[in-house]
C-alpha cells in the first residue's frame, strides 16, 4: 500500500499560493482542485467533514463549540472524538486492509480516536493552578521520544499573542519522526501557521504573504520526506480568511433587550446560560443562537434581521440546507456579512469584564476570541507583564496573564461564512495524478478521495 501523507495547512488558498513554491510542487506532478467547504467553515466542523465524508447535521460537529443542553454548559475546544459520530477515513480504510496504521498529528478531536499514533496540544494542569505546556501522546513512549528531540511542546506558540512558526515546526518535526521510524499507511499533520498573521493583519497584509512564505519552507523537508518514501502527499486547507473591518456584538445586543442574564462574582459577570432567553455562541463568522422559548423565536428572529452586519438568520428550515440542522445548533444560526464577524462579549462595562477576558482562556470563554492573538496595545506593559508571568512559571509560582485587549478592531481576518470567491476558498492539491476529479471537490468527498489514493476498492468505500 503506498503511503499517504495528508497536511491540513490552515488557511491555504489558492491565492496565497503564489507564495508558496513548495507547496505549488506538488500540482506539477499530480493535482490542483477547488475545495468545497461546510457551514460553519471552521476547523473542527470542516476536519470533521474531511475524515467522516459527512455534513455537520450528521457528523454533530456544528462548531469549534457549542451549547452543550444537557449540561447548561458552552464548551469550545472539547478534544474526545467520541463527540464525532460517523466512521473515519482510517477506520474504513483498517476494516478494508487489517493492519492499516494511521497517525493523527495534532488534527482536532484526536483523544480517545482509533489511530494507532496520536499526537496532540494538552498541556498539564498542575493541582494548585498553574499550566504547563505538553501534548497528549499515544503510545506514551513516543512522548519522550518527541520531546527528547524536539523539546516540549510549544504551547504558547500554538495560540495566544505569541502564536508563531514555532508550534508549526514542532509539529512537522514530530511528522516526520514517526513517519522515517513509524512508516504508517496514513499520516495526518495539522499546520496551523497561517492561521496567525491572517487573523490579525487580514490575508493581504505583507506579514501574511511572508507567513505563507514562511510554513512553506518550513514545509519543505517533510514533502521531501514523503516523496523520498515514496508517499503520495494531499495538502488541504479547511477554509480561506477574507478581510474583515466590523466585529458584531451580539450579546450585547439581548442582554440590551433584557434577554441574555449574567451572575456577578467579586465584582465581575459572568454568563447565565442556564436562565437566559436567548445568547449567542460566537464562532468566527457564524454564531448558535440559543433561544429557551420557542415564542420567542420570532422576536429574536427579527432583531438579529435588524442587526448591522447579519447577513442571514437561519431557522431549522434553513439550517437544513446547509446541512448543519442537528440537535447541539442553536434554534437559529446566522452568519455574518463578508466583512464581519462576531464576537462573544456580553457585558457593558469593561471594568465588570470576567478575568479570564484579559486572558488565552479558549476553554472558559463562552464563545471564540480571536483577540487573543494581540498583547494589548493600549497596555504598553503587556508584553512585560507576559514575561514576569513567564518567569514566575518556570519559577512554580501560579500567575495570571492579562494582557489580551478587550477592543476587537484590532482583527483583520476572519472566516466561517461560505466564501464568496474560489480564490478565497479552501484548495487541495495531491501530488500524483491518480483520482483527479477534473473540477471542483466537495468536503464531503475528501474522506473517499483519500481512501480511493491508498487503492481502497469503491465497494469498501460506502
Amino acid at each position: 500500500m503506498t503511503p499517504l501523507v495528508v497536511v491540513d495547512v490552515v488557511g491555504l488558498t489558492p491565492k496565497l499560493l503564489a507564495h508558496m513554491p513548495n507547496l505549488s510542487a506538488l500540482a506539477k506532478t499530480g493535482w490542483q482542485a477547488e475545495l468545497g467547504t461546510v457551514l460553519p467553515a471552521v476547523t473542527c466542523s470542516v476536519q470533521s467533514t474531511f475524515l467522516t465524508g459527512a455534513m455537520p447535521r450528521d457528523h454533530g460537529i456544528v462548531g469549534n463549540g457549542w451549547y452543550f443542553r444537557e449540561l447548561g454548559e458552552i464548551f469550545l475546544w472539547r478534544q474526545h472524538n467520541k463527540l464525532v459520530a460517523g466512521e473515519k477515513v482510517w477506520e474504513t480504510a483498517r476494516a478494508a486492509n487489517p493492519g492499516f496504521q494511521a497517525a493523527n498529528v495534532c488534527w482536532w478531536y484526536a483523544m480517545g480516536a482509533t489511530t494507532d499514533i496520536t499526537v496532540t496540544p494538552r498541556p498539564i494542569y498542575h493541582a494548585d493552578g498553574r499550566k504547563s505546556p505538553d501534548a497528549y501522546v499515544r503510545p506514551p513512549a513516543l512522548h519522550d521520544d518527541l520531546v527528547g528531540a524536539l523539546g516540549e511542546f510549544p504551547l504558547f506558540q500554538y495560540w495566544g499573542p505569541t502564536a508563531s512558526l514555532a508550534s508549526s515546526e514542532w509539529i512537522i518535526g514530530a511528522s516526520r519522526r514517526i513517519l522515517r521510524e513509524h512508516r504508517p499507511d496514513l499520516l495526518l499533520a495539522y499546520v496551523p501557521h497561517l492561521d496567525y498573521d491572517l487573523q490579525r493583519f487580514g490575508p493581504d497584509a505583507p506579514q501574511s504573504l511572508r507567513a505563507a512564505r514562511d510554513v512553506d519552507a518550513a514545509l519543505k523537508p517533510l514533502l521531501d520526506d514523503a516523496r523520498n518514501a515514496g508517499a503520495t502527499v494531499v495538502a488541504l486547507s479547511e477554509y480561506g480568511i477574507t478581510p474583515v473591518r466590523r466585529p458584531v456584538d451580539v450579546n450585547r445586543l439581548f442582554r440590551r433587550e433584557g434577554l441574555l442574564e449574567v451572575y456577578t462574582q467579586d465584582g465581575m459577570e459572568y454568563l447565565d446560560p442556564w436562565v437566559s432567553r436567548a445568547f449567542a455562541v460566537a464562532d468566527h463568522q457564524v454564531a448558535h443562537v440559543y433561544v429557551a422559548d420557542p415564542a420567542d423565536l420570532p422576536r429574536v428572529t427579527a432583531m438579529l434581521g435588524e442587526l448591522s452586519g447579519v447577513d442571514e438568520v437561519l431557522d431549522r428550515e434553513a439550517q437544513a440546507r446547509y446541512g448543519i440542522d442537528h440537535a447541539r445548533a442553536g434554534e437559529l444560526v446566522v452568519t455574518a456579512e463578508p466583512d464581519a464577524w462576531f464576537t462573544y462579549y456580553y457585558w457593558t462595562d469593561d471594568d465588570r469584564a470576567p478575568d479570564f477576558a484579559r486572558g488565552v482562556e479558549i476553554h472558559r470563554k463562552p464563545g471564540y476570541d480571536p483577540a487573543e492573538l494581540f498583547f494589548n496595545p493600549a497596555d504598553k506593559l503587556a508584553k512585560a507583564k507576559a514575561g514576569l508571568n513567564l518567569v514566575r512559571k518556570k519559577a512554580g509560582l501560579r500567575y495570571a496573564m492579562q494582557v489580551v485587549p478587550l477592543d476587537p478592531s484590532y482583527v483583520m481576518g476572519s472566516h466561517g461564512r461560505l466564501p464568496i470567491s474560489a480564490d478565497d476558498g479552501p484548495v487541495l492539491l495531491c501530488s500524483v495524478p491518480d483520482a483527479e476529479p477534473g473540477g471542483r471537490v466537495a468536503a464531503t468527498d475528501v474522506r473517499n478521495l483519500l481512501l480511493q489514493l491508498q487503492g481502497v476498492s469503491e465497494g469498501a468505500r460506502r
